[in-house]
């Protein structure tokens, strides 16, 4: 497969043209090589996930993550340095699907709404783009298929991502009807969702003064255990739409850890 039509198939799951403005959603670094047998997906393109994917026999890499928010020159040998040396040297291009990918609940960004079995969905924060299937935006709020109590919840919730890190604010309903949610630091959001019904905000990245001002119940997944999976789940949604190419999942883990965790681990 030629490396415009690899990204044409990309791209009937994201829309460029609805990135946010502060977004580097699109190619990152490009490659001479034109034609695309194995596709690595990720979540960040750090050195570890590039060179992961280049071992795995990668001609193209598609993340979430943009490489660089702001483009800048490689200056000094840090982590951007290594990452633009790894696929310079391996002539392997990186794309981002970021908001692009975030703004598409349709897709791979509905993910969790589609486990939960969330009914009547509402858009948290529309984007002022419609996809065939509807309104474009970030976040989503629906109804469980029956309330539940929040170790309820969390327990759904622990069938697919991993909570050893995750923490609550506000005060939790004693049943829970209507949820939201959004990938990543979507903590912002939680007016739309109480605006929408919702009692609880799954999301990312809550800060304390929003969970001191916030009228609404929030779990903290931490950025990393949704968008892991959403990638994932792109990866496998490729891997039926590429023919003759090979799609394979780079798994990363998060950053953050319990201190339980590290100190069980020595490290």
């Amino acid at each position: 497969m030629r490396q415009k039509d690899c990204i044409a198939v990309i791209e009937r799951h994201v829309y460029p043209a609805a990135a946010a403005s502060w977004d580097a959603s699109g190619m990152q670094v490009a490659g001479l090589r034109d034609e695309v047998r194995r596709v690595a997906v990720c979540l960040d393109p750090t050195p570890a996930s590039v060179a992961a994917a280049l071992d795995g026999g990668a001609d193209f890499i598609l993340s979430h993550h943009p490489l660089l928010l702001k483009g800048r020159l490689p200056s000094q040998p840090d982590a951007y340095h290594a990452v633009l040396r790894l696929l310079l040297r391996a002539d392997v291009p990186l794309y981002a699907a970021h908001t692009s990918l975030d703004v598409n609940v349709y897709g791979p960004a509905g993910w969790l709404a589609d486990e939960l079995g969330l009914a009547d969905r509402a858009v948290l924060e529309p984007v002022g783009q419609d996809a065939p299937q509807g309104p474009l935006g970030y976040g989503l709020a629906g109804d469980l298929p029956e309330p539940l109590s929040l170790a309820e919840l969390a327990q759904a919730l622990g069938r697919h991502i991993d909570l050893s890190t995750a923490v609550v604010c506000g005060t939790a309903p004693a049943r829970v009807r209507r949820v939201s949610y959004c990938t990543g630091s979507g903590s912002s959001m939680w007016p739309a969702a109480a605006a929408l019904g919702a009692e609880v905000h799954i999301t990312g990245d809550v800060k304390y003064h929003t969970a001191l001002d916030a009228d609404i119940c929030m779990i903290d997944v931490g950025h990393h255990s949704l968008e892991e999976e959403m990638m994932r789940r792109m990866a496998l949604l490729l891997a039926g739409e590429l023919p003759g190419t090979d799609v394979f999942f780079v798994p990363s883990v998060s950053p953050l850890r319990s201190l339980a965790q590290a100190a069980d681990s020595r490290f």
